[in-house]
């Protein structure tokens, strides 16, 4: 055999090789999402290896708000967002290709009122007046972004729910970690906060009190939810559909042995300052619900959305049809 046959040979012989460790490759799925309980699913998931045991990497990227995600979604760089469904909308309504295909929990926010506040006495309503007057300023409340479900949740309650003064209220925008020490420090008056935000300030000051957990807020109120880019679930609906089993199965892991998913969730966000027994019942908290349906939520992101309009984070009510993908989610129900 002529050296220049065995060259082609060989050269034939190692781009198979290529092609086929290239096609052996997992698919990769760039994730944002924000550190809260919400997001136990995603960690679980990750943590225990199930995505690379069903053939795709799931590389997880945190950030502290959902419309900072957002942004990160509409420039290309993620190919899903775990967080709150408010900015969701918020894409939608501009031009923005992307669909929820799961939701992950509901009923995550609370209203936590600082020690002054919550030792006072009356309806909420009758407290931050009280307060206010006593202090000589409106209360400072710490929330997320405008755009964001915590703010319109936040204000939901206040103006809605509550009936809340608006001029006993300064609203202050911040990141969640921000938002858990403002609230210990006393640099806020309350806040609305998630797990384990929750179980880590009543457990290092125990005179923190919820003012309303998530249903008295709004019953099965929208929580974080699983989107993927249109674009991704094209290309891949494969593994969009493993994703949304993943979750499940991650789910029922939570629910049934939530302290085995306790480690999985500590080692994503407790970062060595919160350990697995405080995550763990944090996880059994009454200030979280998993949830994987996402038409459970469907009702409820419509209030959302409107409400949305009334504070001006959206111009008009964009509609929904399209926004729910629940057909990942009806497949994974069958498979259990």
């Amino acid at each position: 055999m002529s050296f220049i046959r065995r060259l082609a040979l060989t050269s034939v012989a190692l781009l198979s090789l290529t092609a086929a460790a290239q096609a052996a490759d997992p698919v990769v799925v760039r994730a944002g999402y924000i550190p809260v309980l919400g997001a136990a699913q995603a960690f679980v998931i990750d943590n225990l290896g199930w995505d690379k045991e069903a053939g795709f990497d799931l590389q997880l990227k945190q950030f502290d708000s959902g419309p900072n995600m957002i942004q990160a979604l509409a420039s290309g760089t993620l190919d899903s967002y775990i967080a709150g469904v408010g900015p969701v909308i918020v894409a939608k309504s501009q031009g923005i290709g992307v669909r929820i295909v799961a939701a992950t929990a509901l009923e995550e926010l609370v209203v936590a009122a600082g020690p002054e506040l919550a030792a006072t006495s009356g309806s909420a309503k009758e407290s931050f007046a009280a307060l206010s007057k006593k202090l000589g300023r409106p209360l400072k409340v710490a929330t997320q972004p405008a755009g964001s479900v915590p703010n319109t949740m936040l204000q939901y309650w206040l103006w809605e729910r509550a009936g809340i003064d608006k001029a006993a209220v300064e609203l202050v925008p911040m990141g969640i970690d921000a938002t858990q020490q403002a609230l210990l420090a006393g640099a806020v008056d309350a806040a609305i906060i998630r797990e384990p935000a929750l179980t880590i300030i009543t457990d290092r000051n125990p005179k923190v009190k919820v003012l309303a957990y998530g249903g008295d807020i709004l019953p099965n109120q929208p929580g974080n939810v699983i989107a993927l880019t249109e674009e991704f679930i094209k290309k891949h609906p494969d593994v969009a559909q493993k994703l949304v089993d993943l979750t499940v199965r991650a789910t029922e892991l939570i629910q049934k042995n939530p302290d085995v998913a306790a480690k999985a969730v500590e080692s994503a966000i407790g970062k060595g300052i919160i350990d697995a027994k405080t995550m763990s019942r944090a996880l059994a908290s009454k200030a979280v619900r998993f949830n994987v349906d996402p038409t459970v939520i469907v009702e409820q992101t419509a209030i959302l959305r409107d409400y949305q309009v009334k504070l001006g984070a959206v111009k008009q009510a964009p509609a929904l049809d399209g926004l729910f993908d629940a057909t990942f989610y009806e497949k994974a129900a069958k498979k259990k």
